[in-house]
């Protein structure tokens, strides 16, 4: 909870003032009951209804001030729970912005999603109304008791016998409450993974009719969630009424010891009654002790779930003093870089120098290291030895948004955000033309299908691109890397799904940019064979390297690619020399 207060010291004064409009409040309200024992007293008892007039104005009067004062505390404690909760919310993303790609490929998305939202709503709830609320209660109990040993201290020492009692059962609810919100806590992440999951992915759920069997591991998650929930129940259901009693039980307390009292002619009876008022501003605060400790419980429970991942320490950072490359014209070299991920090492011993404007590709079987080869250059991930320069300069040197800034990157994975095409496409170059836009668009062969759709560029697409081609999203895609206009441009496996004649249009297109580095990641021979040099990994190591033409004559495993995707022996006959 400390960690909170800095969000809240920079609206300390949306805090204070509805804090002294609280304590006008609760200065008002401890005037009521002895105002209304006075009238039992004096007016009813003891005959002076002269009194009566201005002792029900200055009623009337205590209840206009209440509502202004209440009306103040309201608002600005919930306008300031709403500041917090906004810059919280805010933080929260724009630290998991900064976080490298090795974070999420850990994280789950449903898990990231209760962080942003349930829990920050949590937090805004306690600092918006219960921690004023419980801030209120305190004083309430305070100033309550004050009046009630001023009034008579023999009958407050019996009542407030019950206190420690009930303060005892709300710590000790408390500690369990705590434990119960964070295993909610992560249940719920888990619950929103899986329906996260496979509502993106509904379309192949039902493809291969496995609706059952997701609506069984649903329902599994759910009833985890469902139990938490019992298990919390169980435990408030176990406090509560002890603490209802409890605070109940002082009243009786009042009632009957008073009423010996004033049998007694210990006390009159103007004065238990205001005893009695003064009785129910502490019954107030015990009844809703269970909510309060529940909110507070699960705020805290909140909070140390996002402050986990606010302390994830991002492993991929700027530099302190980052050097820029004199000019940026596209060369990558790979001085002896090694790769590992966690416990497995992808990449050993890599050298290679690309020179500004060639095209380079790299081909290898699935999991040879190919992609995680490309992810190096805009440093998605960092090397576990050797270094990576880009212009010259090494890219733990370089500040990480200008070095990616110099990369357009096409990824395997094809992603599109639910708003129009136009948005999608300049969503790295928002100052692009349109006549840049179009050009991109007739380079990636995506134009004509474009123009056919309802509203052109306007026409909003799904989630993910749903309703378009693999082949379309894909040359969206290129379009978006093409209207950068980087003088790095990575390819990863990008025309998997374009059919020959499509991908031979687009790489015409690439092939005019000649004052662009192209690095080409591909399964087929098509894609590669018009390279400068290609590059062929396995295991993590470069195999073979040289152009078309070398690598046949070679004759190991790209000759037999060559081979086996052709099927013509007589035209791979012509090609090798």
């Amino acid at each position: 909870m400390k960690r909170i207060f800095n969000y809240m010291k920079k609206y300390k004064m949306l805090f204070i003032i509805p804090t002294i409009s609280m304590f006008f409040l609760i200065g008002l309200d401890m005037i009521n009951p002895y105002i209304t024992g006075v009238i039992i007293d004096d007016v009813i008892v003891g005959g002076e209804f002269h009194r009566l007039t201005g002792l029900l104005i200055l009623l009337i009067l205590i209840t206009l001030g209440r509502a202004v004062f209440g009306y103040i505390r309201e608002y600005l404690f919930d306008y300031a729970g709403i500041q917090v909760g906004l810059d919280l919310r805010r933080d929260l993303f724009d630290h998991i912005q900064s976080l490298p790609f090795e974070y999420f490929d850990k994280t789950n998305t449903g898990e990231i999603m209760s962080r942003t939202t349930r829990d920050v709503d949590n937090v805004w709830e306690v600092v918006g109304f219960v921690a004023g609320f419980f801030l209120e209660q305190i004083f309430y109990v305070i100033a309550a008791t004050t009046m009630m040993f001023f009034i008579n201290w023999q009958l407050a020492l019996v009542c407030t016998l019950v206190f420690p009692f009930l303060g005892y059962l709300a710590l000790k609810m408390d500690r369990k409450m705590g434990t119960a919100y964070e295993e909610i806590s992560d249940q719920d992440a888990k619950l929103n993974t899986k329906a996260q999951e496979n509502i993106a992915g509904v379309r192949l759920v039902k493809s291969l009719n496995r609706e059952n069997l997701e609506k069984k591991k649903f329902r599994k998650e759910n009833k985890k969630l469902y139990q938490l929930n019992v298990k919390r129940n169980n435990i408030l259901g176990n406090f509560h009424p002890k603490i209802e009693f409890l605070s109940y039980f002082a009243t009786i307390l009042v009632i009957l010891v008073g009423g010996i009292f004033v049998i007694n002619e210990q006390m009159t009876i103007g004065a238990l009654v205001a005893f009695n008022g003064y009785v129910a501003m502490l019954v107030w605060p015990m009844r809703f002790l269970g909510w309060l400790t529940n909110s507070l419980s699960r705020c805290n429970a909140s909070l140390k779930k996002i402050f986990t991942i606010m302390d994830e320490v991002p492993s991929i950072k700027n530099p302190e003093n980052p050097v820029s490359p004199q000019k940026r014209h596209g060369s990558v070299a790979f001085r002896n870089v090694s790769f590992q991920y966690g416990k497995e090492k992808i990449l050993n011993n890599i050298y290679l120098q690309i020179k500004p404007g060639s095209t380079v590709a790299i081909m290898g079987a699935t999991g040879s290291g190919k992609t995680s080869l490309a992810n190096l250059i805009p440093r998605y991930y960092d090397t576990s030895q050797g270094q990576i320069l880009v212009d010259g300069v090494k890219v733990q040197d370089q500040d990480l948004q200008e070095l990616r800034k110099s990369i357009s990157v096409v990824m395997q994975d094809t992603f599109l955000f639910s708003d129009t095409l136009l948005e999608n496409i300049k969503f790295g170059s928002q100052a692009a033309t349109m006549e840049e836009v179009e050009q991109a668009m007739k380079d990636a062969r995506v134009y004509d299908f474009i123009q056919e759709m309802p509203d052109g560029l306007e026409t909003i697409i799904g989630e993910r691109g749903v309703g378009l081609s693999g082949g379309q999203k894909q040359r969206i895609s290129i379009a978006r890397a093409l209207l950068k206009k980087s003088p790095i441009l990575i390819f990863d496996d990008a025309t998997s799904a374009l059919d020959m004649e499509t991908e031979y249009q687009i790489q015409k297109a690439l092939n005019k940019r000649a004052n662009i580095t192209k690095i080409i990641i591909a399964h087929r021979i098509s894609a590669v064979k018009d390279a400068d040099e290609i590059i062929i990994l396995e295991d993590g190591n470069i195999l073979e390297k040289g152009n078309h033409h070398q690598l046949l004559n070679q004759k190991g495993y790209y000759f037999n690619l060559y081979k086996n995707q052709l099927g013509d022996v007589t035209l791979l006959n012509k090609e090798v020399i």
